[in-house]
């Protein structure tokens, strides 16, 4: 709707007025003409079809029954206070009830007319009833009249609303009048072309029917016009920053691969690289010969091996003279990070530091000099990296680990290092729904490692109901004997009274006395630990000082033991898919057989069970997302919320698929043909991509 009339306030449209702007601001977020006209039904029920008295069920949905009223009256006194009415049709009588708005329907009810009654059926006494239905007089003729026979809008309310009479007919009311009073001035934001290719609906049309469709298919048109109207405008705006990027930033040239690279890949590689990873490589190696700034998103599961390409991709950085940094979420990961390259690399090869926030002063002013005099090559940290104070002597290859964990501005910090902004590699573990990637990451180029590296054998993955914890002790200690560790995850520190889980405190006094000293040792891992504390507790599992780490998800990420050979999950069906399969990748990081057991009580949700199912079932991260994304929706997967590009009003990732492929295919056509959206037949896309965007700064957004 970008023209200036439905960015009217709320309170403007007649019926509205202050107070109820106000409440409809507060519960619904609806500031103005727009908002309410994109405030769509969340269903709609059949008016279609009318019922005869004697055929209302008590499991029906809503229903609709023609009677005449016959008799009304007050009964009872203030809290005990109903209407009651009776309502006959030729099958036989109806009791109608209402608890609340006494005074307002009595006055309008009339004994001896007929009624369209409306509501949920339900019996009392062997005796068909509605409570609180709706009442509309039956006037000769009415089939034909427009709002009464067809689909009719339900929509999301509140009772803070129901109050202002602002329940779903309120709403629908007002949606009526505004679209009455102003649909003439939505306008057209697709040129024709794209209508006539895609057989869209008019945008009044559409609007006029998803609220008051006569029928089926006119329903599933206005929806289908909607839907590809808004993931369009979102792959518009991704693929348009896309453009700008590479028009507006040119990239430094690796023109060379030298001996850093070669030396690593010959004599340092302590495993052959996977086929996945070479072809990532490869990929990276093209964007950085380009001239234009890449911007790469690197997606493999826990274990697949991103941080070697990651490591790889630096080395290449560093044999054209550049220097490097990896930025990830928390001090236990940049530390992972560290060790990890520190311990592939080996003494004097090249010269790498950790930056974080527990760095003492005197070593950061050392790290601050190498940086700025160049002979520092790597430089591994936190938020720190971002500090003004931290400045590059050339900067020309970031990495970002997590890259949902850091806000717009932040990432924009790294690129302002460097005077031609440096090349980004973005890495995620957490395997992103193919949907999903094109829009929360539509504007990057993806990269995909999707086979783990040899020698690892897949994680047996066993679900174990509350009975079967006595043979789980004993698997326990079998693996333990073997030489194996152990890590045992619970949901809470304490107790809540609130969801009958084991805590992690009950949890550590069973372990200890099932695995009693001196023939185990047991490490405590939470949230509530001071830094030195956890950092003590983890040490000793690392050194291998104890056989078994009692934690909360704080081991999410960042710890690689590849002596740990099995996970234990508490309470599995507490925890989202995402996090469960996060949590079975710390395991299996070295040749042994891994082994994930999840421990759930014998009462599980629907979901819960197809969650526990799922992890039985796959191992593949990429399955498992599109999954939780069907159970949970798109809005809710980790990271979605901090990218602030799934504000979907109509269109839903999880069955649309299809659709938001034609709207980027189609997007990306008209950039390739015109990248200005100049030729006369883009000018109303041009106008209303302005309008949409206006005020976004696009060198902002990465």
């Amino acid at each position: 709707m970008n023209n200036q009339h439905f960015q009217t306030p709320i309170e403007y449209l007649k019926g509205v007025g202050l107070s109820r702007a106000d409440v409809l601001k507060k519960e619904l977020q609806i500031y103005n003409f727009e908002d309410l006209l994109r405030h769509f039904p969340y269903k709609y029920i059949d008016r279609t079809r009318f019922y005869k008295v004697k055929d209302i069920q008590p499991d029906l949905p809503y229903v609709q029954v023609l009677a005449r009223l016959t008799k009304k009256e007050i009964i009872g006194e203030k809290r005990t206070k109903r209407l009651v009415a009776q309502a006959h049709d030729d099958t036989g009588p109806i009791e109608l009830v209402w608890f609340q708005g006494i005074k307002w329907v009595e006055k309008m009810l009339v004994p001896g007319k007929v009624y369209v009654i409306f509501g949920k059926p339900g019996f009392f006494n062997n005796k068909a009833q509605m409570a609180h239905p709706e009442m509309e007089l039956y006037l000769p003729g009415m089939q034909q009249q427009k709002g009464n026979l067809m689909l009719q809008p339900a929509y999301n309310s509140t009772e803070k609303l129901k109050q202002f009479t602002l329940d779903s007919k309120g709403l629908q009311k007002l949606i009526a009048a505004l679209l009455e009073q102003h649909a003439k001035d939505i306008h057209e934001n697709l040129p024709a072309y794209i209508l006539n290719r895609f057989k869209l609906v008019g945008r009044q049309e559409a609007y006029r029917n998803i609220h008051f469709p006569n029928d089926a298919n006119q329903l599933k048109e206005a929806q289908y016009r909607l839907k590809f109207e808004e993931l369009f405008f979102l792959q518009l705006k991704l693929l348009k920053t896309k453009l700008t990027r590479t028009q507006k930033f040119k990239g430094n040239i690796f023109e060379s691969v030298g001996n850093y690279f070669n030396e690593f890949y010959h004599h340092k590689l302590p495993f052959k690289l996977t086929n996945s990873q070479k072809r990532v490589l490869k990929e990276i190696r093209l964007d950085t010969q380009r001239g234009v700034q890449m911007n790469r998103l690197l997606q493999g599961d826990v274990g697949s091996g991103k941080t070697v390409v990651a490591l790889m991709s630096m080395l290449i950085a560093i044999d054209n003279g550049f220097q490097t940094c990896i930025m990830a979420p928390t001090e236990i990961l940049a530390n992972q990070h560290y060790q990890t390259i520190k311990s592939l690399v080996g003494e004097g090869f090249i010269e790498i530091a950790l930056l974080t926030g527990s760095v003492p002063n005197k070593a950061r002013k050392v790290i601050h000099e190498k940086l700025e005099d160049g002979t520092l090559n790597i430089l591994i940290g936190t938020h720190a990296l971002i500090e003004d104070k931290v400045k590059y002597k050339n900067l020309g290859l970031v990495v970002i680990d997590e890259q949902h964990r850091f806000g717009v501005e932040q990432r924009a910090k790294l690129w302002r290092k460097n005077v031609v902004p440096p090349h980004i590699l973005v890495m995620t573990a957490t395997p992103i729904p193919r949907t999903l990637a094109m829009t929360m990451y539509g504007d990057l180029d993806i990269s995909v490692i999707d086979e783990l590296p040899a020698g690892r054998k897949p994680i047996q993955t066993l679900h174990y109901y509350e009975a079967k914890r006595l043979r789980m002790f004993g698997f326990m200690k079998d693996e333990i004997a073997k030489g194996r560790q152990i890590y045992v995850v619970y949901p809470l520190i304490k107790e809540s009274e609130k969801l009958d889980l084991k805590n992690l405190m009950d949890g550590t006094e069973i372990m200890s006395r099932e695995f009693p000293l001196p023939n185990y040792r047991i490490s405590i891992v939470h949230g509530k630990l001071k830094p030195a504390e956890k950092d003590f507790e983890m040490q000793r599992f690392v050194k291998g000082e104890t056989q078994i780490m009692v934690a909360t998800t704080v081991i999410e990420v960042g710890v690689n033991i590849p002596n740990a050979s099995v996970m234990i999950i508490e309470n599995a069906e507490r925890f989202g898919l995402s996090q469960l399969h996060q949590l079975r990748g710390r395991v299996g990081r070295g040749a042994e057989q891994s082994y994930c057991i999840l421990m759930s009580s014998e009462k599980l949700s629907r979901d819960g069970r197809i969650r526990l199912n799922t992890m039985v079932k796959t191992n593949n991260g990429f399955e498992i997302a599109e999954i939780d994304m069907q159970l949970r929706g798109p809005g809710n997967i980790e990271g979605t919320q901090q990218s602030g590009v799934l504000d979907l009003k109509v269109a839903d990732l999880t069955t649309d698929q299809e659709i938001l492929q034609q709207a980027r295919n189609c997007v990306i056509e008209i950039f390739e043909k015109d990248p200005q959206l100049a030729a006369p037949e883009n000018q109303i896309l041009n106008l209303a991509f302005q309008a949409k965007n206006a005020g976004l700064s696009w060198d902002k957004i990465s």
